[in-house]
């Protein structure tokens, strides 16, 4: 058990007597975490120790002030080092019920969740009853309502403070990458989600306590919201987040936006075309032309079993090695989608001459380096390759329209028609269908200056071209 404490000097002692002495026995360790507080929280935690028979109490005091997120870092490593199976988070000031505590930690050991969230508005005007001062009320539901929306979840709070995790789960998501502010608490509920993991919430009685006024409300609904729209953006492309890293998906997947790659490439190949897909990935965009009656072939590094449903042939092969071609020939369409990017050498573009049909044409596409908001970060200090988007961690070379372009007339092709991608509102908007109508408003508005000024606003390019003659 976890108590994170600062200045709780006056509630300590009196939420450690409230722990139900059934539930004392089952808790291999009661661990205080005073963060550097500046009243006598550690003495009264020490004084406990001697004069109560808790003996499974240990009182720890940071000697810096390590913030509220900061606090529950060194509580859930200290669990995970000494191999606890379940850990709870309690509040030292008596926000929290401590007589709650085991209907909060049941669903973990009867294996139906591996995280459980003590809610205060599950139950309808418990939380005014409670002491929730309104405009607190309508600020938690109107964020709650928000990160519903944008993370595609459905709980009732966000923001309680008790909470009990499975300590198998902490160990799988990077919640030292996290916050030491208060936002730590949307940013763990972020990361289970996207890790998969199953959250389930029990109502709890509220109680509002004088920890809540240490709360800056408008810094933290700013925090709170900022979190939810970085981990979009991170899921998209646009940005790296480190507490993000490695909860969320690496594989390439389908692009549904009509300004994105994937849409454009389809709608560039006519029908019933011959194709070739070079870096076929999972086969996502062969079986999109398989619908338009194609015949697709795809070949990529690692044999995929969903691309070979989704082809008519598949091979796998290694796209650098200049002795590869397929064995078929008469393509009326090359697919180079989102792959040059990631090849040193890129000699299979020019080989590609010689497996097409007459008026065949290759189509290829890749990020823009120079986008504004590469720009930015540049200005700012910041290149972090990422999961995915323009700078994928994976990806061995960079381009900008100019060295595009210079790519694929150097391998002998002419350019004839060339269009633009923008940066995926679609991934904002993905959770939350109000946001529909707008997203395609803003995709609209980015395509336009994309067009005006793709250098700068392009997130992709899109080229068709078709061998010199």
């Amino acid at each position: 058990m976890h108590i994170v404490a600062y200045n709780a000097s006056s509630t300590l002692a009196s939420v450690l007597d409230r722990i139900p002495k059934d539930l004392r026995s089952r808790l291999s360790e009661i661990c205080v975490f005073d963060d550097a507080s500046s009243d006598a929280t550690y003495l009264v935690g020490k004084g406990y120790q001697h004069v109560r028979d808790m003996p499974q109490l240990k009182i720890f005091r940071n000697a810096e002030n390590r913030g509220y997120g900061g606090n529950q870092k060194l509580g859930y490593r200290h669990a995970i080092d000494n191999g606890f199976d379940i850990v709870v988070l309690l509040h030292g000031d008596g926000q929290y019920a401590p007589e709650a505590m085991s209907n909060l930690i049941q669903p973990i050991i009867d294996g139906e969740a591996d995280a459980v969230f003590g809610s205060r508005m599950m139950e309808k005007g418990a939380a005014r009853r409670g002491g929730m001062p309104l405009y607190k009320f309508v600020g938690n539901k109107i964020l709650t309502r928000v990160e519903n929306a944008f993370l595609g979840m459905d709980l009732s709070e966000f923001h309680s403070g008790y909470r009990v995790y499975s300590v198998r789960a902490l160990e799988q998501i990077p919640f030292e990458s996290n916050s030491d502010d208060f936002h730590f608490d949307t940013q763990i509920i972020i990361q289970l989600g996207a890790a998969g993991f199953r959250i389930k919430e029990v109502p709890i009685p509220t109680y509002y306590g004088d920890e809540i006024s240490r709360v800056n409300g408008m810094k933290y609904a700013w925090d709170v919201t900022r979190s939810v729209l970085e981990f979009r953006l991170h899921q998209g492309g646009v940005m790296e987040r480190p507490e993000y890293r490695h909860v969320t998906p690496t594989s390439y997947a389908e692009k549904h936006s009509p300004f994105s790659s994937h849409q454009l490439i389809i709608d560039a190949v006519p029908s019933n075309s011959m194709v070739l897909d070079v870096g076929c990935a999972s086969g996502y965009l062969a079986e999109r032309m398989a619908a338009k009656g194609c015949t697709v072939v795809g070949v990529d590094r690692q044999s995929n079993e969903s691309a070979k449903a989704a082809c008519s042939r598949s091979y796998e092969a290694d796209l650098e090695n200049p002795a590869w071609s397929p064995e078929e020939r008469n393509f009326d369409r090359i697919l180079f989608a989102d792959v040059l990017e990631h090849l040193r050498d890129v000699s299979i573009l020019g080989r590609s001459k010689a497996w097409l049909a007459p008026k065949g044409q290759i189509i290829a596409s890749t990020g823009n380096i120079a986008l504004w908001f590469m720009r930015l970060a540049l200005l700012s200090g910041r290149f972090q390759y990422g999961p995915r988007g323009i700078l994928d961690r994976t990806h061995v070379k960079l381009y900008t329209r100019a060295t595009f372009r210079e790519l694929i007339t150097e391998a002998g092709f002419r350019i004839t028609k060339e269009d633009f991608t923008v940066i995926p509102i679609e991934k904002l908007a993905a959770a939350l269908p109000s946001l529909t109508r707008p997203a395609v408003f803003a995709d609209s508005l980015q395509y336009a200056l994309a067009r005006s000024r793709p250098e700068l606003f392009a997130y992709q390019f899109v080229i068709q071209a078709e061998p010199n003659v």
